[in-house]
């Protein structure tokens, strides 16, 4: 609510493209972040005035409510009755002094960075001190010759600048497809000298697998009749052996034989002589005892 002091201020701001004084009035102060767009000419130092419509992002540094200096920080937003106006004006003043130092070419060439450094610099903002006001990008929305001369100049300019490209991406594709034609050729001479020499050396491993393959069979065929051989030999001694084990086994057998046949022969001829002797024993046993009783007085 206001005072019985008190009352509004109303605010006249420069307004329109390109700005005018006092187009817009209003009650309030917008801090911002907000854009305002000024369409202004400028002169190039070979005198081709251009047209330019330019958009800045603007923004009020809003002071900080705990500074000792809140109070004035505060009233200087207010300092400046039409800051729009006033800080389109300085900005044109600005660039028109930076373009107004270079031709008309270097300026179509190099239009972004000229303005950009007449406005900014090295910074990344403009800032208004008087009333704390911050100019934080600009955006360049179109450039236009305002004479007819300038205009048919800058036609020609372009168009010889789209025929220059045009002939330079001609040459180029021109150039990039004879050069991929000859790295095609040279990777496809390449590949066929690497498939022969590839051939080549499978060739060669052929004929040194072939000679192997010979020299094993032919090795393959000495040993194994060799191996035949030994083996024919070895079966041979084996099977002498074998007969003659076998041979001794039955030598072995036929003594045993025969000395089982002389033994059994001793002990049946022992046996008669013990029974012949035992007989004639007992015959002359008789014989004594006939005698003794013969000789017994009757």
């Amino acid at each position: 609510m206001l005072g019985p002091d008190e009352h509004f201020t109303q605010l006249s701001l420069s307004g329109g493209q390109p700005k005018r004084p006092n187009v817009v009035r209003t009650l309030d102060l917008s801090l911002g972040p907000d854009f305002m767009t000024d369409i202004f000419t400028v002169e190039t130092s070979d005198h081709a005035r251009l047209s330019l419509q330019l958009c800045y992002n603007w923004q009020f540094e809003q002071p900080e409510k705990d500074s000792p200096t809140y109070k004035r920080d505060s009233e200087a937003l207010f300092s400046v009755p039409d800051f729009v106006g006033d800080a389109c004006k300085s900005i044109a003043s600005r660039i028109r002094g930076a373009v107004a130092a270079v031709p008309f070419d270097d300026f179509h060439k190099h239009s972004a960075r000229i303005i950009n450094n007449a406005i900014l610099g090295k910074n990344d903002s403009l800032y208004f001190p008087a009333n704390r006001l911050r100019i934080t990008n600009i955006d360049i929305q179109s450039v236009e010759p305002v004479d007819q001369r300038t205009r048919d100049s800058l036609q020609k300019s372009v168009q010889l600048a789209i025929e220059i490209t045009t002939n330079s991406q001609e040459a180029t594709a021109r150039h990039e497809a004879e050069r991929l034609d000859q790295e095609a050729r040279g990777k496809l001479e390449r590949q066929k000298l690497s498939d022969e020499a590839e051939a080549e050396r499978a060739r060669k491993d052929l004929l040194e697998l072939q000679a192997i393959s010979a020299a094993v069979e032919s090795t393959g065929q000495s040993r194994a009749e060799a191996q035949s051989r030994a083996d024919s030999l070895k079966i041979e001694g084996e099977a002498a052996v074998d007969q003659a084990k076998l041979a001794a086994q039955a030598e072995n057998i036929n003594a045993h034989g025969e000395l089982q046949r002389i033994s059994s022969a001793r002990k049946s001829e022992l046996a008669y002589l013990r029974d012949c002797n035992e007989l004639e024993i007992a015959k002359k046993q008789k014989m004594a005892d006939i005698e003794q009783e013969n000789s017994k007085p009757w």
